[in-house]
């Protein structure tokens, strides 16, 4: 499996922010090989969304879809005062309850 990790800032000027995370988090559970995607908002505003595919493939084609490439262009214009990104793959991962066969 493969996470990526995604923490921002918005922009107090952000406007179309949520209809474009809205869209790129359609086009990502669209996706062959998508698992899950998740968005948080911590206290002081920093939000943090984690993303994670079956793949480095499948997180590849993602990252690389021209939809998805025009929403980071975006967000580094328009959106985002910050952020910081990271691809993480799993190295080990337990359940509770174990999920079953």
């Amino acid at each position: 499996m493969v996470v990526t990790v995604f923490r921002n800032r918005l922009r107090p000027d952000a406007k179309d922010y949520p209809e474009t995370a809205a869209r790129i988090g359609e086009l990502a559970r669209s996706m062959p090989g998508f698992i899950s995607h998740k968005t948080f908002i911590a206290e002081d505003g920093e939000r943090l969304t984690l993303v994670e595919f079956e793949s480095e493939e499948a997180q590849r084609a993602w990252r690389m879809h021209p939809e998805h490439v025009e929403a980071q262009k975006l967000g580094r214009s328009a959106f985002y005062s910050e952020y910081r990104l990271q691809i993480c793959s799993v190295q080990r991962e337990t359940a509770f309850p174990p999920k079953r066969a």
